[in-house]
Protein backbone atom coordinates (compact mmCIF):
# COMPACT_ATOMS: atom_id res chain seq x y z
CA UNK A 1 0.00 0.00 0.00
CA UNK A 2 1.21 3.31 -1.34
CA UNK A 3 2.22 5.83 1.97
CA UNK A 4 0.10 8.95 1.44
CA UNK A 5 2.32 12.39 1.42
CA UNK A 6 1.51 15.95 2.05
CA UNK A 7 0.25 18.29 -0.88
CA UNK A 8 2.99 19.17 -2.66
CA UNK A 9 5.97 16.69 -1.43
CA UNK A 10 6.76 14.38 -4.76
CA UNK A 11 8.99 11.45 -4.48
CA UNK A 12 10.66 10.13 -7.65
CA UNK A 13 11.87 6.88 -6.36
CA UNK A 14 14.98 5.68 -8.29
CA UNK A 15 17.30 2.25 -8.25
CA UNK A 16 19.66 1.65 -5.90
CA UNK A 17 22.10 3.56 -8.09
CA UNK A 18 20.68 6.67 -7.31
CA UNK A 19 18.76 8.21 -4.74
CA UNK A 20 14.94 9.40 -4.57
CA UNK A 21 14.87 12.71 -5.50
CA UNK A 22 12.12 14.73 -3.20
CA UNK A 23 10.56 17.67 -4.77
CA UNK A 24 8.95 20.29 -2.50
CA UNK A 25 7.00 21.96 -4.66
CA UNK A 26 7.02 25.87 -4.78
CA UNK A 27 3.64 27.94 -3.92
CA UNK A 28 1.53 29.56 -5.96
CA UNK A 29 1.30 32.79 -4.73
CA UNK A 30 3.03 35.84 -5.37
CA UNK A 31 5.96 34.92 -2.08
CA UNK A 32 6.15 32.03 -4.12
CA UNK A 33 9.76 30.96 -3.32
CA UNK A 34 10.23 28.40 -6.14
CA UNK A 35 10.23 24.58 -5.56
CA UNK A 36 13.03 22.92 -3.72
CA UNK A 37 14.76 19.62 -5.13
CA UNK A 38 16.06 17.70 -1.97
CA UNK A 39 19.15 14.80 -3.58
CA UNK A 40 19.56 14.60 -7.52
CA UNK A 41 20.82 11.09 -7.68
CA UNK A 42 23.80 9.39 -9.75
CA UNK A 43 25.52 11.14 -12.53
CA UNK A 44 24.85 8.45 -14.83
CA UNK A 45 20.81 9.06 -14.40
CA UNK A 46 21.16 12.67 -14.37
CA UNK A 47 19.28 13.08 -17.86
CA UNK A 48 16.68 10.63 -16.65
CA UNK A 49 16.43 12.83 -13.34
CA UNK A 50 16.05 16.45 -15.49
CA UNK A 51 13.52 14.73 -17.52
CA UNK A 52 11.54 13.43 -14.59
CA UNK A 53 11.57 16.49 -12.71
CA UNK A 54 10.61 18.37 -15.86
CA UNK A 55 7.56 16.71 -16.02
CA UNK A 56 6.93 17.14 -12.22
CA UNK A 57 7.61 20.68 -11.97
CA UNK A 58 4.87 21.08 -15.71
CA UNK A 59 7.00 24.44 -16.02
CA UNK A 60 7.54 26.00 -12.79
CA UNK A 61 10.68 26.48 -11.77
CA UNK A 62 13.45 24.96 -9.89
CA UNK A 63 14.81 27.03 -7.21
CA UNK A 64 16.83 24.89 -5.48
CA UNK A 65 18.27 22.20 -4.89
CA UNK A 66 19.25 20.43 -1.17
CA UNK A 67 21.85 17.73 -0.63
CA UNK A 68 21.45 15.38 2.66
CA UNK A 69 24.69 14.62 1.96
CA UNK A 70 27.26 14.32 -0.65
CA UNK A 71 27.99 10.76 -1.78
CA UNK A 72 27.21 10.12 -5.31
CA UNK A 73 24.38 8.26 -5.30
CA UNK A 74 22.79 11.67 -3.63
CA UNK A 75 24.53 15.09 -5.57
CA UNK A 76 25.52 13.27 -8.49
CA UNK A 77 22.72 15.15 -10.57
CA UNK A 78 23.51 18.08 -9.49
CA UNK A 79 25.54 19.85 -12.17
CA UNK A 80 23.18 19.01 -14.94
CA UNK A 81 20.19 20.15 -13.07
CA UNK A 82 22.26 23.39 -12.62
CA UNK A 83 22.59 23.80 -16.44
CA UNK A 84 19.32 22.96 -17.71
CA UNK A 85 17.84 24.82 -15.19
CA UNK A 86 19.69 27.22 -13.62
CA UNK A 87 19.21 26.10 -9.83
CA UNK A 88 21.19 27.05 -6.84
CA UNK A 89 22.38 24.10 -4.81
CA UNK A 90 22.54 23.72 -1.12
CA UNK A 91 24.96 21.57 0.87
CA UNK A 92 25.23 20.31 4.00
CA UNK A 93 27.22 23.30 6.17
CA UNK A 94 29.84 20.78 7.10
CA UNK A 95 30.95 19.82 3.65
CA UNK A 96 30.88 23.37 2.01
CA UNK A 97 34.62 23.79 2.38
CA UNK A 98 35.23 20.91 0.97
CA UNK A 99 32.95 21.39 -2.35
CA UNK A 100 34.14 24.73 -2.81
CA UNK A 101 37.61 23.53 -3.32
CA UNK A 102 36.40 19.85 -4.70
CA UNK A 103 38.79 17.69 -2.57
CA UNK A 104 37.72 14.70 -4.23
CA UNK A 105 39.60 12.71 -0.88
CA UNK A 106 37.47 14.94 1.40
CA UNK A 107 34.19 14.11 -0.87
CA UNK A 108 34.65 10.32 -0.95
CA UNK A 109 34.55 9.87 -4.38
CA UNK A 110 38.81 9.08 -4.86
CA UNK A 111 38.47 6.71 -1.80
CA UNK A 112 35.58 4.53 -3.19
CA UNK A 113 36.52 5.22 -6.69
CA UNK A 114 33.12 6.35 -7.59
CA UNK A 115 32.13 9.14 -9.90
CA UNK A 116 30.51 12.60 -9.52
CA UNK A 117 30.72 15.11 -11.90
CA UNK A 118 31.53 18.26 -10.42
CA UNK A 119 29.21 21.32 -9.51
CA UNK A 120 28.80 24.78 -7.61
CA UNK A 121 27.30 25.40 -4.50
CA UNK A 122 26.20 28.51 -3.80
CA UNK A 123 24.83 28.55 0.28
CA UNK A 124 24.77 25.80 3.21
CA UNK A 125 22.41 24.40 6.20
CA UNK A 126 23.31 23.89 9.43
CA UNK A 127 21.71 21.83 11.98
CA UNK A 128 19.07 23.32 13.87
CA UNK A 129 18.94 26.06 10.86
CA UNK A 130 15.29 25.80 9.28
CA UNK A 131 14.82 25.40 5.35
CA UNK A 132 11.73 26.96 3.77
CA UNK A 133 10.42 25.24 1.14
CA UNK A 134 6.34 24.63 -0.18
CA UNK A 135 5.22 26.43 2.17
CA UNK A 136 6.46 24.48 5.27
CA UNK A 137 9.41 24.62 7.69
CA UNK A 138 11.97 22.20 7.38
CA UNK A 139 14.39 21.95 9.98
CA UNK A 140 17.65 20.50 9.59
CA UNK A 141 19.05 17.71 11.97
CA UNK A 142 22.45 16.26 11.98
CA UNK A 143 22.57 12.64 11.00
CA UNK A 144 26.09 11.12 11.67
CA UNK A 145 27.10 7.88 11.14
CA UNK A 146 26.29 6.60 7.23
CA UNK A 147 27.78 10.17 6.69
CA UNK A 148 29.69 12.33 9.31
CA UNK A 149 28.39 15.32 7.40
CA UNK A 150 24.45 14.10 6.57
CA UNK A 151 21.19 15.84 7.27
CA UNK A 152 18.11 14.79 7.88
CA UNK A 153 14.85 17.21 6.82
CA UNK A 154 11.95 17.49 9.90
CA UNK A 155 8.78 19.01 8.85
CA UNK A 156 6.61 18.83 12.33
CA UNK A 157 3.50 19.71 10.92
CA UNK A 158 2.69 16.86 8.45
CA UNK A 159 5.30 14.64 11.10
CA UNK A 160 7.38 13.79 7.75
CA UNK A 161 11.09 12.86 7.77
CA UNK A 162 13.26 12.73 4.87
CA UNK A 163 15.43 10.20 6.43
CA UNK A 164 18.29 10.61 3.99
CA UNK A 165 20.39 7.01 4.36
CA UNK A 166 20.04 7.39 8.19
CA UNK A 167 17.23 5.32 8.63
CA UNK A 168 15.44 3.05 5.79
CA UNK A 169 12.46 0.68 5.81
CA UNK A 170 14.62 -2.03 6.47
CA UNK A 171 17.93 -0.59 7.74
CA UNK A 172 20.73 1.89 6.89
CA UNK A 173 23.37 2.60 4.55
CA UNK A 174 26.82 1.06 5.35
CA UNK A 175 28.39 3.45 8.26
CA UNK A 176 31.52 4.83 6.25
CA UNK A 177 33.77 5.70 8.65
CA UNK A 178 33.93 2.41 10.09
CA UNK A 179 35.69 0.78 6.98
CA UNK A 180 38.22 3.57 7.73
CA UNK A 181 38.95 2.68 11.01
CA UNK A 182 36.51 5.35 12.58
CA UNK A 183 34.37 4.55 15.39
CA UNK A 184 30.91 5.25 14.07
CA UNK A 185 28.12 2.72 15.08
CA UNK A 186 27.52 4.92 18.37
CA UNK A 187 26.74 7.83 16.07
CA UNK A 188 24.08 5.49 14.26
CA UNK A 189 22.31 4.49 17.36
CA UNK A 190 22.51 8.25 18.79
CA UNK A 191 20.57 9.07 15.31
CA UNK A 192 18.11 6.58 15.38
CA UNK A 193 17.03 7.71 19.18
CA UNK A 194 16.55 10.89 17.90
CA UNK A 195 14.05 9.64 15.22
CA UNK A 196 12.57 7.98 17.55
CA UNK A 197 11.86 11.16 20.23
CA UNK A 198 10.22 12.69 17.05
CA UNK A 199 6.95 12.97 16.51
CA UNK A 200 7.84 11.16 12.84
CA UNK A 201 4.14 9.80 11.11
CA UNK A 202 6.08 9.10 7.79
CA UNK A 203 9.72 8.59 6.88
CA UNK A 204 10.71 9.62 3.02
CA UNK A 205 14.00 7.63 3.24
CA UNK A 206 16.96 8.03 0.59
CA UNK A 207 16.36 4.64 -0.99
CA UNK A 208 12.85 3.01 -0.94
CA UNK A 209 9.56 4.17 -0.73
CA UNK A 210 8.14 6.06 1.75
CA UNK A 211 6.59 4.17 4.98
CA UNK A 212 4.60 5.05 8.16
CA UNK A 213 5.65 1.56 10.06
CA UNK A 214 8.19 4.08 12.20
CA UNK A 215 8.57 2.02 14.87
CA UNK A 216 8.82 -1.56 12.97
CA UNK A 217 11.70 0.20 10.54
CA UNK A 218 13.82 1.28 14.04
CA UNK A 219 13.25 -1.62 15.53
CA UNK A 220 15.08 -3.22 12.30
CA UNK A 221 17.73 -0.64 12.08
CA UNK A 222 18.80 -1.40 15.64
CA UNK A 223 18.66 -5.17 15.38
CA UNK A 224 20.78 -4.89 12.22
CA UNK A 225 23.15 -1.98 14.01
CA UNK A 226 23.76 -4.61 17.18
CA UNK A 227 24.90 -7.20 14.64
CA UNK A 228 27.21 -5.36 13.21
CA UNK A 229 28.61 -3.75 17.01
CA UNK A 230 29.03 -7.48 17.87
CA UNK A 231 30.98 -8.22 14.86
CA UNK A 232 32.31 -5.39 13.14
CA UNK A 233 33.83 -7.31 10.13
CA UNK A 234 30.63 -8.45 9.01
CA UNK A 235 29.84 -4.80 8.62
CA UNK A 236 33.01 -4.35 6.67
CA UNK A 237 32.69 -7.06 4.53
CA UNK A 238 28.74 -5.81 3.66
CA UNK A 239 30.73 -2.52 2.91
CA UNK A 240 33.01 -4.25 0.34
CA UNK A 241 30.17 -6.13 -1.03
CA UNK A 242 28.06 -3.02 -1.44
CA UNK A 243 31.36 -0.95 -2.99
CA UNK A 244 31.98 -3.32 -5.72
CA UNK A 245 28.05 -3.65 -6.45
CA UNK A 246 27.80 -0.33 -6.73
CA UNK A 247 30.94 -0.06 -9.07
CA UNK A 248 29.08 -3.00 -11.23
CA UNK A 249 26.13 -0.73 -10.93
CA UNK A 250 28.17 2.41 -12.31
CA UNK A 251 30.25 0.44 -15.05
CA UNK A 252 27.29 -1.75 -16.37
CA UNK A 253 29.87 -4.31 -16.77
CA UNK A 254 33.43 -4.84 -16.84
CA UNK A 255 36.24 -7.09 -17.48
CA UNK A 256 38.08 -9.33 -14.94
CA UNK A 257 41.45 -6.92 -15.39
CA UNK A 258 39.65 -3.68 -15.06
CA UNK A 259 37.32 -4.76 -11.85
CA UNK A 260 40.52 -6.08 -10.67
CA UNK A 261 42.43 -2.62 -11.00
CA UNK A 262 39.34 -0.99 -9.45
CA UNK A 263 39.74 -3.52 -6.41
CA UNK A 264 43.51 -2.95 -5.81
CA UNK A 265 43.33 0.51 -6.45
CA UNK A 266 39.83 1.61 -4.22
CA UNK A 267 41.70 2.95 -0.86
CA UNK A 268 38.52 1.80 1.27
CA UNK A 269 38.02 -1.45 -0.41
CA UNK A 270 42.06 -2.42 -0.30
CA UNK A 271 41.55 -1.31 3.67
CA UNK A 272 38.29 -4.03 3.78
CA UNK A 273 40.89 -6.21 2.18
CA UNK A 274 43.54 -6.10 5.05
CA UNK A 275 40.80 -5.84 7.71
CA UNK A 276 39.27 -8.87 6.62
CA UNK A 277 42.92 -10.88 6.19
CA UNK A 278 42.61 -12.10 2.27
CA UNK A 279 46.13 -12.10 0.52
CA UNK A 280 45.22 -8.91 -1.70
CA UNK A 281 42.38 -6.98 -2.86
CA UNK A 282 42.01 -8.91 -6.20
CA UNK A 283 41.73 -12.08 -4.29
CA UNK A 284 38.60 -10.46 -2.05
CA UNK A 285 36.99 -8.89 -5.11
CA UNK A 286 36.78 -12.29 -7.20
CA UNK A 287 35.63 -14.19 -4.27
CA UNK A 288 32.69 -11.52 -3.22
CA UNK A 289 32.10 -11.52 -7.28
CA UNK A 290 31.85 -15.17 -6.55
CA UNK A 291 29.22 -14.54 -3.50
CA UNK A 292 27.00 -11.63 -5.04
CA UNK A 293 26.68 -14.34 -8.50
CA UNK A 294 25.59 -17.04 -6.08
CA UNK A 295 22.54 -14.61 -4.57
CA UNK A 296 21.90 -13.15 -8.22
CA UNK A 297 23.18 -10.22 -7.21
CA UNK A 298 26.09 -9.63 -10.27
CA UNK A 299 26.77 -12.23 -13.38
CA UNK A 300 29.79 -13.51 -14.75
CA UNK A 301 30.19 -14.02 -18.34
CA UNK A 302 33.41 -15.73 -19.07
CA UNK A 303 36.08 -12.91 -19.00
CA UNK A 304 33.29 -10.11 -17.91
CA UNK A 305 31.14 -9.44 -15.09
CA UNK A 306 27.75 -7.71 -15.33
CA UNK A 307 25.26 -6.18 -12.81
CA UNK A 308 21.90 -8.08 -12.44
Amino acid sequence: MTTPLPTGVEVLERGWLSSNNVLLHGMHDEQGEGAVLVDSGHCLHAPQTLALVRQALAGAPLARIVNTHLHSDHCGGNATLQRALGAAVTVPSASWQTVQAWDEDALSYRATGQLCERFTAQSSLAPGEVLQAGGRAWQALAAPGHDPQSLMLFEAHEGVLLSADALWENGFGVVFPELDGVDAFDEVGAVLDLVERLPVRTVVPGHGAPFDDVAGALSRARSRLAGFRADPLRHARHGAKVLLKYRLMEQRSQDWPALLAWAEATRLFAGIARQLGWADASTGCRQLVAELAGQGALRVDGERVHDA
